[in-house]
């Protein structure tokens, strides 16, 4: 959990750019991550270097003996602004492109450029990027969430940066495998796919010991404790892991940059992300291995409440569901790319659920009768604010078979407050969702047992055919009636009597003193 104190080093950093003149929240974000990739490579070359020392197994460098100058470990330390940022735009930057002209990655580091002009901003920026525990996984995490949570407006399709918290929530419901291919169709920063990563690490990782480092900032030398895990991975599902297992889509060229980024900084040192419209004929065209029948998980949060011109999509999307709006488009797209038992857990608007158009009924048609459509997870309406109050659901399914019995859950807390300030509260039903999920029970859906009173059900697929498949939570949950007990008419009437004539006498005194 980030802290105080490192809330503040961030909103101080974000305080800088700002007075420095580069206000657009994307381009404030974007500088920041190539200068924390900048160090991060630093950090990376210095663990690799101790870790070649111990074990006298040789590593392949990021920095040949000509570049050692360009380190992060090296520039930081000169006084000298206007040499700094000529040494950062001249050679760092350069270089990012140079260390990754053999992978995809490279494709986004090409045209990286340093937008700070002014060398005293580029100096604060460093010395105080140079202050934050990068070196620590989770913090690293939280630090660059908090920093993401800048962006507090939608963009102009209706996409928003997902809470990290739902991300971590929906990959767990997911429960991802090593062997695995997971995708985003509209993946923005790459936030489902690293909380994937870091699901399977954690998953396929035991504790083995920690190791102290002093490790030198700009408040003095600073002990840092790195935990080493035992690795259950094999060679392949190494590669596997860092090169094939994660697959992103977008057609927002900076979120990209920073996606790519940050996947390389988690560990997936060649992640496959794609300027791409997914939705566009271009798509399947350009990547007939992504378009179709290709992943095993998609976790996505589509853009909401988008208009295309039905000339620009994918006509194989068309021919599932008729429509203009980007959600449905979306949810075809989702069916189209998992392979047959291949899973998804996706965001859509409550609207997706109950719509009344042909195009809605269509699709939801068929999640349930050519699909297994498994829960519907109600999410409550300020879960993503202070972007948009739109109330949402996840939907989750598996493609191919049919559908028997649906599982739902009304969530009514997230852990934070519905409002725009979103402060952390105790009521929380996520930890309970998953709970629930993982010890769910189909055998009792048809029986008292199941109790659509409760905070989760099962719906038979009957109920909803008979329904036009109305999804909606509310068309199933059940609210239990409590009779109310109420006085005899009389006695009401007596006590209503009683009170006039206490105002009739304080009136007729009120008078008297006139």
């Amino acid at each position: 959990m980030i802290t105080g104190s490192l809330k503040s080093k961030i909103d101080k950093l974000w305080l800088e750019f700002w007075q420095g003149g580069i206000t657009n929240p994307l381009t404030v974000i974007e500088q920041i991550t190539f200068l924390m990739f900048s160090r991060m490579l630093d950090i990376n070359e210095t663990r690799d270097e101790k870790r070649a020392k111990r074990t006298k197994k040789e590593f392949t460098q990021r920095f040949s003996q000509d570049e050692q100058s360009i380190r992060w470990s090296n520039f930081r330390h000169i006084e000298d602004a206007d040499a700094l940022l000529k040494i950062v735009r001249d050679e760092v930057f350069p270089h990012f492109s140079r260390h990754a002209a053999d992978t995809r990655f490279g494709d986004y580091m090409k045209d990286a450029q340093l937008m700070i002009q002014k060398p005293s901003l580029l100096m604060k920026a460093i010395h105080m990027i140079n202050n934050l525990p990068l070196e620590q996984g989770d913090t690293k995490g939280d630090l660059y969430e908090y920093l993401l949570s800048k962006l507090t407006t939608a963009g102009i399709n209706g996409q928003f940066r997902t809470p990290r918290h739902i991300i971590k929530m929906m990959v767990g419901l997911l429960d991802p495998e090593i062997d695995e291919r997971i995708a985003d169709p509209a993946c923005g920063t790459a936030g489902f796919l690293i909380s994937s990563l870091e699901y399977i690490m954690e998953k396929y990782s035991s504790e083995v010991g920690t190791i102290k480092d002093e490790v030198e900032t700009d408040e003095g030398k600073v002990v840092q404790q790195t935990t080493y895990t035992g690795d259950l991975l094999e060679p392949e599902h190494w590669q596997h892991l860092r090169q094939s297992m994660f697959h992103g889509f977008d057609f927002d060229a900076t979120m990209l940059r920073i996606a790519a980024m940050n996947l390389v900084m988690h560990g997936a040192e060649d992640p496959d992300i794609h300027y791409q419209d997914t939705l566009s004929q271009g798509f399947p065209e350009k990547f007939p291995n992504a378009a179709e029948n290709a992943f095993d998980l998609v976790l996505a949060n589509p853009p909401f409440k988008g208009m295309l011109d039905a000339d620009d999509v994918d006509p194989a999307i068309l021919r599932m569901v008729k429509t203009k709006k980007t959600e449905l488009l979306f949810m075809a797209l989702i069916l189209r790319m998992l392979k047959l038992g291949g899973r998804s857990a996706t965001i859509v608007p409550d609207g997706v659920l109950f719509g009344s158009s042909k195009a809605h009924q269509s699709l939801r048609k068929t999640l349930v009768d050519d699909n297994q459509l498994e829960g519907i997870i109600s999410l409550p309406s300020g879960v993503f604010k202070p972007y948009a109050g739109v109330s949402t659901a996840i939907v989750i399914f598996t493609k191919g078979g049919q559908t028997d019995h649906v599982w739902f859950y009304d969530v009514e807390n997230d852990g934070y407050s519905l409002d725009d300030k979103r402060d952390k509260i105790e009521q929380d039903d996520l930890p309970d969702v998953l709970a629930q999920w993982r010890a769910r029970d189909k055998t009792v859906a048809d029986t008292d047992k199941n109790d659509k009173t409760a905070k989760c059900f099962w719906v038979n697929a009957d109920e909803i055919r008979g329904n036009k498949y109305d999804l909606s939570i509310n068309r199933y949950k059940e609210v239990p009636y409590e009779e109310e007990a109420y006085d005899p008419p009389k006695e009401i009437l007596g006590r209503l009597k009683a009170l006039e004539n206490e105002i009739i006498t304080d009136l007729d005194e009120l008078e008297g003193m006139l």
